[in-house]
């Protein structure tokens, strides 16, 4: 590796570090559907490898055992989506119970925050800047007896025509093809770069193999090694907090799945898996984990305590899994502290949006791994670590 020895030397690679790190931001702000596509297709891919290598001890080839892999997950995917969608039909049924109840929680709150500003106009201002000046009334003018004559059409003004428009007649659009363009175009880009996934996750687990032989091929010695252990300890930490999170989330669904249906709240089977799902989003989970609970049950009661318990059960919940749960499931392969956690969600999530808030911890933590297995780049991992 060139080392530069100068003070002139030592300035030209600060100047060439700082802008090939500037075009590698570019590069993944401008393509950031590519680069989210092919990474949770790689973390797929990982979380799906011990499967495959199960079907492969029974003597079936990777190839074919990652495509049965692939159409067994897609099945789980379709029966969850059926269920959440014939759920969902039930909700909408109710959706006129929902909007008029909501419409009668935002005119009361509308009501009362004019009965507040009424009130303190009424303390603040005084009074006689409130009643205004008396007015005195204006004298009304009498009517003119030229006014009464009735105005006679001028035959005189010789007025042209106004020009005649030429009209152009459009083919009317369908009503459905007019709805579903609309629809579509704005999230054409993104539809297109998902139906990529079942794709790039079947060819990472029947290539794993290959791609990996080919890339040891291109190092020698240490190196090789070095790569071979940096590849491992990423796929493990990424299956490590893919798994954690989702037993993490499944014991949040059944504990908040129990709580909604002891006071027999609307469509409980789904709002309790969403509630407990969201509530592992970094840092707004909280919040966003209480308000599928509260919006079920504006239609059916109109009691306090009811939505006081939704939100202090829902709180509990989140609070017990963060901070004796996640240890154990996920933060036992993470290892990043506080600081660096916050300026990863920060980051990534003005790179990527909703999705890199959501990918802003594993990221980092792959990066973190890559520093720990390379030598050189040790001290990066050690402050990146907790």
């Amino acid at each position: 590796m060139y080392t530069p020895t100068t003070p002139a030397q030592r300035s030209v690679q600060t100047g060439l570090n700082v802008l090939a790190a500037a075009a590698a931001v570019a590069l993944l702000y401008y393509g950031r559907l590519f680069f989210i596509t092919v990474t949770i297709a790689a973390m797929i891919a990982f979380l799906l490898e011990p499967l495959v290598d199960l079907f492969m001890k029974l003597r079936l080839p990777r190839g074919l055992a990652s495509f049965v892999v692939c159409s067994i997950s897609l099945l789980v995917l379709y029966l969850a989506g059926l269920g959440l969608y014939s759920e969902g039909q039930l909700m909408v049924q109710d959706l006129p119970t929902y909007s008029s109840r909501i419409n009668e929680i935002v005119d009361n709150a509308a009501a009362r925050v004019d009965d507040v500003e009424q009130r303190i106009s009424q303390t603040i201002i005084p009074r006689r800047f409130r009643e205004g000046p008396p007015q005195t009334p204006q004298p009304v003018p009498a009517p003119s007896s030229r006014s009464n004559r009735k105005k006679q059409p001028d035959t005189n003004t010789n007025a042209t025509p106004p020009p005649i428009q030429e009209v152009r007649v459009r083919p009317e659009t369908p009503p459905l093809l007019a709805f579903a363009y609309g629809y579509l175009r704005d999230y054409f880009d993104v539809l297109l770069m998902a139906s990529f996934v079942p794709f790039l996750v079947y060819f990472i687990l029947s290539w794993r193999d290959h791609v990996r032989s080919r890339l040891l091929v291109m190092f020698e010695g240490d190196a090789r090694y070095t790569i071979t252990k940096a590849i491992d300890g990423l796929a493990d930490m990424v299956r490590a907090y893919v798994i954690g999170n989702f037993l993490l989330g499944i014991v949040l669904s059944i504990a908040s799945s129990i709580l909604f249906a002891v006071v027999k709240l609307p469509y409980w089977i789904m709002i309790g898996p969403l509630s407990g799902f969201l509530s592992l989003i970094p840092y707004i989970g909280l919040p966003l984990a209480m308000l599928p609970p509260v919006l079920a049950a504006l239609p059916v009661t109109r009691e306090p305590a009811v939505y006081v318990f939704l939100i202090a059960s829902v709180a509990i919940l989140h609070l017990l899994a963060l901070n004796l749960l996640y240890p154990k499931f996920v933060g036992s392969r993470v290892h990043l502290n506080p600081l660096v956690g916050t300026i990863a969600l920060m980051f990534w999530g003005m790179m990527w949006g909703a999705v890199g808030l959501l990918l802003a911890i594993p990221l980092t933590a792959a990066l973190k791994t890559l520093c720990d297995n390379v030598s050189r780049l040790q001290p990066y991992g050690r402050l990146l670590g907790d």
